[in-house]
């Protein structure tokens, strides 16, 4: 997304070419049940109209910013001549043998069930990994489709960070394919509010020497668990 506008086909194509080995997204659900790619549900930031998704049918969805400002890199923008909003089954159909992490924000069982309907129609399900911060909404994609590899949720993090400093991570087992870590230095000012903790360099960094451990990034890889 720093390098063509954010969660469009053109941008997926271009981190493929460029060998990335997953591709990563959020979805949301559309008024007449369409799965489309977009970190936001409400489309302020990326097209200057604030509605939501899940309020327009699919025909109605307005297209990106011409020039959309990069979320991890602030004051730097995107470009492209793909401006349109993806579809999931476009994803699939374009990158049969690509690994997706599939991002799910709101505790939808339409959007979920969706979701898990066209990764068994595709023959994903050993492929496309379930990803959400929040336990309850993992443990809703879980019920829903269980073929599916899960990675760890906000809560399984830190319950992962205080088995490895109290040294019991070896004799833990871990249901989880996948460790998604967001670092604070390179998320911009919207995610991070400008008065707060996250702004304060000391915490930063005190936080990224809490979590960037060679040694647990090495144990997770021992154990079949992608970081």
């Amino acid at each position: 997304s720093g390098e063509r506008i954010e969660s469009t086909m053109e941008a997926f194509t271009h981190a493929v070419e460029q060998g990335t080995q997953m591709l990563e997204m959020d979805c949301h659900l559309t008024r007449d049940g369409h799965v489309v790619v977009s970190h936001d549900e409400n489309l302020l930031r990326q097209t200057g109209h604030d509605v939501t998704i899940s309020s327009l049918k699919l025909q109605d969805l307005p297209l990106y910013k011409e020039s959309l400002e990069v979320t991890f890199y602030a004051g730097r923008y995107s470009t492209g001549a793909d401006r349109k909003f993806a579809l999931l089954e476009d994803v699939f159909r374009k990158f049969p043998e690509m690994p997706v992490s599939i991002e799910i924000k709101e505790n939808n069982s339409q959007l979920i069930e969706q979701v898990s309907d066209l990764v068994r129609r595709y023959n994903r399900e050993e492929i496309t990994v379930w990803a959400s911060v929040n336990s309850r909404i993992m443990k809703e994609c879980r019920t829903m489709n269980g073929s599916m590899p899960y990675s760890f949720s906000e809560k399984r993090g830190v319950l992962l960070l205080l088995l490895f400093y109290s040294g019991l991570l070896p004799f833990v087992p871990l249901g989880e394919s996948l460790l998604q870590f967001y670092l604070p230095r390179i998320i911009n000012r919207r995610f991070i509010p400008e008065e707060g903790i996250m702004r304060n360099r000391l915490a930063v960094s005190l936080l990224e020497k809490v979590t960037m451990r060679k040694s647990l990034f090495k144990h997770l890889a021992a154990r079949g668990i992608q970081v």
